[in-house]
């Protein structure tokens, strides 16, 4: 495959984007909407949070499963199966808003998602060498992100003011990117045979090394337990409903870019220098949270605002830098199991940010609890820090552990 010119003219990149923003523009969709129709239904608010509990309990119970799906039925079954479940269930709600059927078809959903997020993120490590991966994660990120921050927020509104049934219709668009799936998966048949998840290597250790993907998917999981908090619960501590917005526009925003833009940097200068002064300042970003809400009266808007960017910069710097960190870290057939633990991470972290710190909102304040989010980002500074132990030669196909450096010619 070709690895000059721009990132996004790159073999199986625009086909990977249209596929992703497709699924996610699904998914964003209904992550509000669904716990607002089963209340239409009836349900209480223990109920309604419950939609979502169960989305991301099928989606993380899915992705550990993907790689394996992967090896045995290959890219373009997966992916197009992916996208269906994630695509039908949403139109199918339309037909009850009963929350056991809501729950179910949540379900489905967040099995479709799983194989979405693992695949689509494994994918762009096949697409790409290791010396522009960080610029490709950057795009792949963007193609993630745009559909969050336009169609999440905008789906209560259509809801309400438009119609459920006009949401649950654009639901259905992770089906309009099957094609591009299919267009995807004959593009990665075509890569190297090393390339092949069941490619083998007589210096390869054996099994997949979850020892050397733990660190980065505990840095990942810190910063989605403080972002998630943050998202979660932003509506609930501010009153001011456009301040609230504003703030989480900003997050989004700040998270896209950043996201995007640090893959180049990180190619140029290996991703580890960036990731000590992102998870400090994560902290002093959910600091900075903390006392802006802290106060007896009003939030501290303009310090809201600037806590609010300083949050995004890290959660989507460092999403990027620990994907990137993943699959340097491990030859290239584990990078499908780098994809998986690298998303359990993340939506590990964001459940974690959604419950245990409304537990503890609850039991003392939202400043308290977004300061012991901050805490355990800080806490995880030593794996930062750390360099990952790996043999002084590479495997053959492995990557540099810093993400950085030339690969040979790739077969086109």
């Amino acid at each position: 495959m070709g690895e000059r010119g721009s990132i996004w003219h790159q073999p199986g990149m625009a086909p990977l984007m249209a596929m992703t923003c497709a699924g996610f523009s699904g998914y964003a969709l209904l992550l509000t909407v669904a716990p607002l129709w089963a209340v239409e239904g009836g349900a209480s608010t223990a109920g309604s949070g419950l939609v979502n509990g169960v989305l991301l309990l099928a989606t993380v119970l899915t992705q550990v499963l993907v790689p394996r799906a992967l090896l045995r039925f290959t890219w373009g079954p997966v992916l197009a199966c992916g996208l269906v479940l994630l695509g039908v269930p949403g139109v199918a709600m339309s037909l009850s808003d009963d929350l056991g059927v809501v729950l179910a078809l949540s379900a489905v959903r967040g099995t479709g998602f799983g194989v979405l997020t693992v695949a689509g993120s494994a994918a762009v490590a096949a697409l790409v060498g290791a010396e522009r991966r960080g610029e490709a994660i950057g795009a792949y990120g963007l193609a993630v992100a745009a559909p969050n921050l336009v169609l999440l927020p905008s789906g209560p509104w259509i809801a309400e003011h438009v119609g459920y049934g006009v949401v649950f219709a654009l639901s259905a668009l992770p089906l309009v990117g099957v094609p591009a799936a299919v267009r995807l998966a004959s593009v990665l048949r075509l890569d190297a045979p090393d390339l092949h998840p069941g490619a083998t290597d007589p210096h390869d250790p054996g099994p997949a090394p979850y020892r050397r993907l733990l660190p980065p998917m505990l840095l990942l999981l810190a910063v989605t337990l403080a972002g998630g908090a943050v998202i979660t619960f932003t509506p609930q501590m501010i009153e001011s409903t456009s301040v609230a917005a504003g703030g989480l526009f900003v997050m989004g925003l700040s998270a896209a870019l950043a996201r995007w833009r640090i893959g180049a940097i990180a190619d140029r200068h290996g991703p580890r220098r960036f990731l000590v002064p992102l998870v400090i300042l994560t902290g002093a970003g959910m600091a900075l949270v903390a006392w802006s809400v802290a106060g007896p009266g009003d939030v501290r808007v303009g310090v809201f605002l600037a806590a609010m960017l300083v949050v995004g910069l890290c959660y989507g710097g460092l999403q990027n830098l620990t994907l990137l960190v993943s699959f340097s870290a491990v030859p290239r057939r584990h990078h499908n199991t780098a994809s998986a633990v690298w998303n359990v991470g993340f939506d590990a972290g964001t459940a974690l940010g959604s419950v245990a710190v409304g537990v503890l909102a609850g039991l003392t304040s939202f400043a308290t609890a977004f300061l012991v989010a901050g805490a355990i980002a800080v806490a995880t500074l030593p794996l930062a820090v750390r360099r990952p132990t790996v043999d002084a030669t590479p495997a053959r196909g492995a990557d540099p552990v810093d993400g950085a450096g030339p690969r040979g010619p790739r077969r086109p």
